[in-house]
């Protein structure tokens, strides 16, 4: 049988096979070569499939289903490419759900396949019958349940081409098991556009003129760079675009490492425990452009206080989150890549020496009040801060970071200087603790050549434990670095600062995480004293394979400055 491709001349053979062997050539038309995920019966004959196709498409075999989406998601942020994973019915279906979540809100290209029951028995209460459909719609970009296998080519081509085009994001494809046991006639077309979804707006001249004069016309203009710009590959475009208009920038969270923090322009990161300098003068800037961000309320703390003094002009893709929080002055609906591009010969070629000299007195406050005192502590006992600080210094800024969430999370994005792009891997917007194990499996398969670092709080780490076993078993060369304080550290600082001390079930009695390591087999040691740091970061560093290393910190160390959360950015506490 010879099927017409749409808008084509071009005829292509089909071919008869079961519908499991189908979603399997689908992800291999669409360039997929490695897969997360966990078996089960409803999808038991894709895995029966995959048995045949092991040399095209690599199979990492989790720990927990939670496992194999965060891992996804971490191969996603440092690939470039569409995060895969596969799950059963039921409980390994909802077992994604809260990694799905953190890459919607954090806008991760994943395409997620679960099995299903078979069709006849949906509705019916089946053994591990969910409606993941239902359950999925709020936080996916595109779901959709296949019950035919002839919907299954159809169904993938829209569903990569949904989760990575305009503002990335999750999809669930849920298939149910006779589709993937029957036959059909299989072609496959890959998906280039679909009627009523525009990922890309057609950009406005006007606006980009009038930013433009804005920009030409201030005196105390400041930039604030997202993830837009690293999703779009905006990188080149953001350098040339600051080096030339000479305006302070500063990053959020997730916009970390698509801009050299070792830049001479570059002013902090902002937000509850940004730098000082940023946070300050975005109420005293006169112009603020924001790019590829979304105002969160971790960035602007009191949205009826932030930055109202300033004229403000937002590049963003989703156009959803355009005057959302912060209302623009001029609103740039359009890829960063391409407004930046446009931007740039519309502004003219500046400096601005004293406003820049306002972020550098910033510093120096903040290294006097904060800094210093966290990098080279008088305790005994060693502080996040300062080991990140010399981790920093030991990889040169190279590396790339996954962090879990917590305090561990803030430093790591306050003293680690990104240097290369694509660096930094967190879970911002939904802040999962459990993220960064499994997420650093996944970047290091995605980045093979680079070195993945693990920076994990003692208890985000025991909340995804398992995925250790990953690494044994594959030999994924992460480089764990736990920072043990026995405390839910960021609880316990709000617990301290705005509860009067009263630590509710924040302080943690760990099981020994040396023993846990040598049972999977990862070479590991633990460090209590400052002066052998220096020499647990080189054997620590030095293997090519796996290795754990705990350091023992500060119990009660806090991260400064800080917003406390709901207050106006410009009243920050230092310490």
């Amino acid at each position: 049988m010879e099927v017409l491709v749409k808008n084509s001349k071009k005829k292509i053979e089909s071919e008869r096979l079961s519908g499991s062997e189908a979603i399997l050539r689908c992800l291999i038309n669409e360039g997929v070569n490695t897969i997360f995920g966990y078996p089960g019966g409803a999808i038991m004959p894709v895995y029966d499939a995959l048995y045949d196709y092991e040399a095209q498409l690599k199979h990492v075999l989790v720990r927990h289903e939670q496992g194999a989406i965060h891992s996804a998601q971490g191969f996603a942020r440092s690939s470039g490419k569409v995060g895969v994973c596969l799950a059963t019915s039921g409980p390994g279906a909802t077992n994604l759900i809260t990694g799905i979540t953190d890459a919607q809100i954090d806008s991760t290209p994943i395409v997620c396949i679960t099995g299903q029951v078979a069709s006849h028995l949906l509705g019916s209460d089946a053994f591990q019958e969910t409606d993941i459909i239902g359950i999925s719609m709020p936080v996916t970009k595109w779901n959709f349940q296949v019950t035919r296998p002839e919907e299954i080519p159809e169904a993938l081509a829209k569903a990569f081409y949904i989760a990575q085009s305009g503002r990335p994001g999750p999809v669930l494809i849920d298939i149910t098991k006779d589709a993937q046991q029957a036959f059909f006639d299989f072609t496959y077309e890959p998906c280039e556009r679909i009627r009523s979804y525009q990922p890309y707006p057609e950009l406005n001249e006007e606006p980009l003129r009038a930013a433009a004069e804005l920009i030409n016309k201030a005196k105390k203009p400041y930039l604030l760079f997202g993830q837009g710009v690293i999703l779009s590959g905006a990188e080149k475009e953001l350098k040339a675009f600051i080096e030339k208009t000479g305006i302070p920038a500063a990053s959020t969270l997730l916009g970390l490492s698509a801009f050299s923090t070792r830049h001479p322009l570059y002013v902090g990161y902002t937000g509850m425990h940004g730098n000082y300098g940023p946070n300050l003068k975005t109420n005293e800037c006169d112009v603020f452009i924001a790019i590829g961000m979304r105002f969160d309320d971790r960035v602007t703390g009191d949205v009826n206080t932030y930055a109202k003094q300033a004229k403000v002009i937002h590049i963003e893709l989703d156009p959803a989150e355009i005057n959302k929080n912060i209302p623009a002055d001029v609103a740039i609906n359009g890829d960063a890549k391409q407004a930046l591009q446009s931007l740039l010969p519309l502004v003219d070629k500046k400096s601005h020496d004293e406003w820049l000299k306002e972020f550098r007195e910033c510093d120096m406050v903040e290294m006097d009040k904060a800094i210093r005192k966290s990098i080279q502590p008088k305790s005994k006992l060693m502080t996040m801060a300062e080991v990140i600080h010399k981790l920093s210094e030991k990889t040169q800024g190279k590396s790339i970071v996954v962090t879990d969430v917590g305090q561990h999370q803030m430093m790591a994005g306050r003293y680690y200087k990104f240097d290369q792009v694509k660096s930094h891997i967190t879970s911002g917007g939904l802040g999962t603790m459990g993220f960064c194990l499994p997420a650093a499996i996944g970047a290091k398969i995605g980045k093979s050549n680079r070195e993945v670092i693990a920076i994990i709080g003692d208890g985000g780490f025991q909340m995804t434990i398992q995925e250790l076993g990953v690494i044994m078993q594959y030999q994924i060369g992460v480089k764990i670095l736990i920072l043990n304080n026995s405390f839910l550290g960021m609880v316990r600082q709000w617990q301290q600062l705005f509860f009067d001390r009263r630590y509710s079930f924040t302080e943690m009695d760990n099981p020994d995480f040396i023993k846990i390591a040598e049972g999977y087999r990862i070479p590991s040691q633990r460090v209590h004293e400052r002066e052998d740091l220096d020499e647990a970061f080189n054997q620590w560093l030095n293997p090519e394979g796996p290795s754990l290393l705990e350091v023992v910190v500060e119990k009660e160390e806090n991260v400064f400055p800080m917003v406390p959360s709901g207050s106006c950015v410009s009243k920050i506490r230092l310490d």
